[in-house]
């Protein structure tokens, strides 16, 4: 793509920061039949010249309009939810209103929303997803929000959008879209990955081909803004992630205005990074196997995979570990290690494990202390190095 997806400006021919070896998904799994044709492929970060969004030049993935959650059910993730929606309902006084969230998955945060007095709803793309929020006992439709006329079969108080929006090559259709089917004083609750969190830490690896967009603050906002929504309230949340409340605003809908002037990113955090995080890395699988010992990754999400494979680890660590079960028995695309359940790594011993899962470290620790006992070597991805817990 050499267009911005944002706000359609052509895209510079400098690239921002170029990663060699990387997934080609985060989903797309590769299985023993699959394995052998997959190839790592190399991501290139631009920023646009017009809005000042950095983006990937990559065609999306395949199933982009789908949304799977390995960490839905997480206590992390339906922490965060909780306290999320209450802030939400009560600050804003939307007890009885219909709710609505684009890109439900299997439901996961319908469940912790049906906690509270509102009627709760969801729109997924993909038909086992939604057959197994229905079996659940939600109400979800099947469908996607492809263009600004599309019909989500009724007027909404609230929307609801969560680390969905990154994945789009088109997000303002899907703001438009949602934009037509709220009431006139509709409101909403966006999060994506924050581009901010990633520069601070230096952390290359939470690039991934899934992720078209890396948000920052202004960025996202101006994005809501030219589609018509004013933002009320912005943080940071879980660390990582961007997150808004946002109300609908016709004087503001349908705008072209782009910023005067764009501020260029400075991605040296991101080289520096990756260069430290290689040398520890590696240093540390080095020392293990002059001892005669093993290590593996725990973590089969984009972190964890972007790691393995531009890091070249699948000849190094014995496996990835991983919770979800649809994940188990597959290998990692790009370095091809076995992801294996906690259950399974227990039979197969290590003597380290690396956490590669940045926003579930502290809950993954925990699992790690009291299934493998404290002579486990336990180590984590902190920022941009290596961190022994």
């Amino acid at each position: 793509m050499k267009h911005c997806i944002a706000c359609g400006t052509r895209l510079p021919e400098q690239i921002l920061f170029e990663l060699n070896e990387a997934p080609a998904s985060a989903q797309d799994i590769p299985d023993q039949h699959t394995v052998k044709a997959d190839r790592g492929i190399t991501l290139r970060l631009y920023q646009c010249g017009g809005c000042g969004l950095v983006q990937l030049d990559s065609p999306p993935v395949a199933y982009y309009k789908d949304v799977i959650r390995a960490g839905g059910f997480s206590t992390t993730m339906t922490g965060l939810r909780r306290r999320q929606y209450r802030h939400l309902i009560t600050g804003y006084h939307l007890e009885h209103k219909k709710f609505i969230e684009v890109g439900c998955g299997r439901g996961e945060f319908l469940q912790v929303l049906n906690e509270f007095p509102v009627a709760a709803c969801g729109i997924e793309h993909q038909e086992a997803l939604v057959q197994t929020a229905v079996s659940a006992g939600l109400d979800v439709r099947q469908g996607f929000t492809e263009t600004p006329e599309y019909d989500l079969g009724d007027r909404y108080d609230v929307f609801l959008s969560f680390n969905f929006l990154e994945h789009q090559p088109d997000p303002g259709t899907i703001l438009q879209a949602v934009y037509h089917n709220l009431k006139e004083e509709g409101m909403g609750l966006i999060t994506v990955p924050s581009l901010e969190y990633i520069l601070a830490q230096g952390s290359y690896y939470e690039l991934i081909r899934d992720h078209l967009a890396y948000y920052s603050f202004p960025t996202l906002r101006a994005l809501l803004e030219r589609n018509g929504f004013r933002v009320l309230e912005e943080e940071l949340v879980n660390r990582d992630t961007i997150s808004m409340i946002v109300k609908k605003d016709s004087s503001l809908y349908g705008q072209k205005k782009l910023p005067p002037q764009v501020k260029p990113v400075d991605i040296s955090s991101l080289t520096d990074g990756y260069r430290t995080v290689r040398e520890e890395i590696l240093a540390l699988f080095q020392r293990l196997a002059d001892a005669g010992k093993k290590a593996a990754v725990w973590g089969a999400g984009h972190q964890g995979f972007t790691l393995a494979g531009t890091l070249g680890l699948g000849d190094k660590a014995a496996y990835i570990i991983d919770s979800a079960p649809f994940k188990q028995g597959r290998f990692a695309p790009a370095s091809h290690l076995r992801i294996v359940s906690p259950g399974q790594a227990g039979q197969e011993p290590v003597d380290a494990i690396i956490i590669a899962a940045p926003g579930y470290t502290e809950e993954i620790a925990g699992i790690i202390r009291t299934q493998f006992g404290s002579q486990m070597q336990v180590f984590a991805l902190r920022t941009n190095h290596l961190e022994q817990l």
